[in-house]
């Protein structure tokens, strides 16, 4: 798999959105980034204050398993402290498409799936 394989940068404010990746274990920094590209999972890197490309997963969609409808670009930065970055420019860059967006059948199904995109994620960045 090519770590090359995309270069697509995104940016804006850090804002709130509804709070469910904290409660699933998954803090996500939240950006209102108006894109046309296609829903689903991506790996790349973060760039947030103290935080230089940091690795990430980078959401792009709605995430209608837990019953949000608007859509949005949110990323989970590895190995990060959680705490609230509101406000804060946050910039991605996307380098690597892993798959689309999905509803799942349940809250425990979307958990299982994001444990398996951070170990594939880990894999591809190198940090097991």
């Amino acid at each position: 798999m090519s770590k090359q394989s995309l270069d697509i940068k995104l940016k804006g404010k850090v804002t709130p959105f509804s709070g469910n990746g904290r409660k699933l274990g998954y803090p996500t920094a939240n950006i209102e980034a108006q894109t046309d590209l296609r829903d689903g999972v991506y790996f790349g890197y973060a760039n947030m204050g103290d935080y230089s490309n940091n690795p990430a997963l980078i959401f792009i969609g709605t995430p209608t398993t837990v019953g949000d409808t608007d859509r949005r670009v949110e990323a989970y930065l590895l190995d990060i402290p959680d705490k609230d970055y509101y406000g804060q420019e946050l910039g991605v860059e996307l380098k690597h498409y892993h798959r689309p967006n999905q509803t799942f059948g349940s809250v425990d199904e979307l958990v299982k799936a994001m444990k398996s995109d951070e170990a594939t994620a880990r894999e591809w960045f190198g940090i097991l």
